[in-house]
Parts: C-alpha cells; sequence; structure tokens
C-alpha cells in the first residue's frame, strides 16, 4: 500500500467523520452536561467499535478473496452499489436542502465515565454502516497481493484515529462550533461534497477486477 493509497483513504474517512451523523449528535448532547471528560469517553467507544466492524469485514473479505472470484465480484458490486447510494442520497440532500436542527437537546443527566464509554461503543457498534464502509472500501485500497489482514488493519486504524481528531476538536471547541455546526449551508456543502465523492469511488470500484 502506498502513501498516495493511504491519503486516498483518508480523504474519504474524513468526508464521512465529519458528515452529520449519530456521533456528532451523541457529543453534542453528552458534553454540555456530563463534560469534555465524558466526550471524550464516547470517543474511546468510538474507537473500540471500529476494530469490531474492522475485524469482522477483514475475516470476511479474506475468505473470499482467498475462496471464491465470483463471491468477490458481488461483493464488489454491492459495495459499490452502496457508495453510489450513499453518494446519490447525499447529493440529493444537498441540492434539495438540509434542514439544520435549531438545537440538539443535552442530555437529561450526567453520564459516568463507563457509561458514555458504552454509548459511544453502541452507537456504532449497532450501526451495520460502518461495516458496510469498510466491505465497499477495502478490495479497491488493499493492494492485490498484500496481506489483507495486515492492511485492513492499517485502514481500520487510520479511520479510527480520523474518528479521534475530528471529534477531540468537536469536544475541545463545541461551544463555537456548535451555531457553525447546525447552519444549513455549512450541513449543504458537506453533503455535496461527501456525495460527488462516494459516487466517485463507487464507480471506481465497479470497475476493480481483483
Amino acid at each position: 500500500m502506498t502513501l498516495l493509497e493511504i491519503s486516498a483513504f483518508a480523504f474519504v474517512a474524513a468526508l464521512l467523520v465529519i458528515s452529520p451523523g449519530p456521533n456528532g449528535v451523541l457529543i453534542a448532547k453528552t458534553v454540555p452536561t456530563s463534560g469534555k471528560a465524558a466526550g471524550f469517553a464516547n470517543i474511546a467507544g468510538f474507537f473500540a467499535s471500529f476494530y469490531l466492524h474492522g475485524t469482522l469485514s477483514i475475516l470476511g473479505i479474506s475468505i473470499i478473496l482467498v475462496q471464491s472470484a465470483e463471491l468477490f465480484f458481488i461483493v464488489k458490486m454491492l459495495g459499490a452499489a452502496y457508495l453510489c447510494f450513499i453518494g446519490v442520497k447525499a447529493l440529493w440532500q444537498a441540492w434539495k436542502g438540509v434542514t439544520a436542527p435549531k438545537e440538539i437537546a443535552p442530555a437529561k443527566r450526567r453520564r459516568t465515565l463507563a457509561r458514555a464509554v458504552a454509548e459511544g461503543f453502541l452507537t456504532n457498534a449497532l450501526n451495520p454502516k460502518v461495516s458496510m464502509f469498510y466491505l465497499a472500501a477495502f478490495p479497491q485500497f488493499i493492494p492485490a497481493g498484500a496481506d489483507a489482514v495486515k492492511w485492513g488493519f492499517a485502514l481500520v486504524t487510520v479511520h479510527a484515529l480520523t474518528n479521534v481528531a475530528w471529534f477531540s476538536s468537536l469536544v475541545l471547541l463545541f461551544s463555537s462550533l456548535k451555531g457553525l455546526g447546525s447552519k444549513a449551508w455549512v450541513q449543504r456543502w458537506l453533503k455535496a461534497a461527501t456525495g460527488a465523492v462516494f459516487v466517485g469511488f463507487g464507480l471506481k470500484l465497479a470497475t476493480l477486477r481483483p
């Protein structure tokens, strides 16, 4: 895997991370009432859940690559369809306009650090979109002939660290970023950029040969 491939994956992962979603909502609910420590505990839960999804995805991809070119083709096309689907959906939302919530209700009570970690973990562990993203991305970012397990976990680490960096900045600068992040034009721009990139990578994946 070259630096160019890692950078390309990091760019795609970053677009996915910064797009409005359940992780950002959880941080927005946790920090106002439970503090920065609980927000960072949420992030620790995010981090652990990515390795759960990554392990399941890597094992599945490895078995498919070894045993069946036909199954690889099916997974490849499903992954391409998924990337194009979320890309087109994001473009449609950007064109239609994103309705930004006026205010995200904070948590009703303080969280213990253990509870905050568990909430962060479950928010992602129970979200099948994480595994779907890995299954869609791994075939086009893991070089032919490379150790799929080794490089798969490297990609998971890139994704996990990108999450840590982004959501840590939200925790630290929550009060100033809250107003900006809730603006419709910001979310619309993010949706448009994310949609265009994901459609492009979906089409690339569809033409990929094992």
